[in-house]
């Protein structure tokens, strides 16, 4: 598990900053820099609506990665203590990123 810092305030699933989902999925199979990442679990936001798949907002969640590139991939799943999620004004997961990916 990682602990994660999510600045994306617009996604269904965040909460103060935490990731209210469970665990999210990083896409990005042939990124070779950060902004080739995304956050594919990113819902946007509706009307003051906020989604839960867990009773309580967590900072560590479990990391699943397609960035096959990046050194902190291990067998798909994430290997880095703390993963940054960005893209404040994003409105589809391409408008996130992984701002922790780094290439091997």
């Amino acid at each position: 598990m990682a602990l994660l810092d999510c600045t994306v305030t617009n996604c269904s699933f965040n909460k103060t900053e935490c990731c209210c989902k469970g665990d999210i999925l990083v896409g990005g199979i042939h990124a070779d820099s950060d902004d080739e990442t995304c956050c594919e679990s990113f819902r946007e936001r509706g009307f003051d609506s906020f989604q839960s798949a867990i009773e309580h907002p967590s900072k560590t969640i479990n990391v699943n990665c397609e960035a096959t590139n990046c050194t902190y991939n291990r067998n798909f799943i994430c290997s880095a203590e703390h993963v940054d999620i960005c893209g404040s004004n994003a409105h589809s997961p391409s408008g996130t990123i992984c701002a922790t990916f780094a290439e091997r």
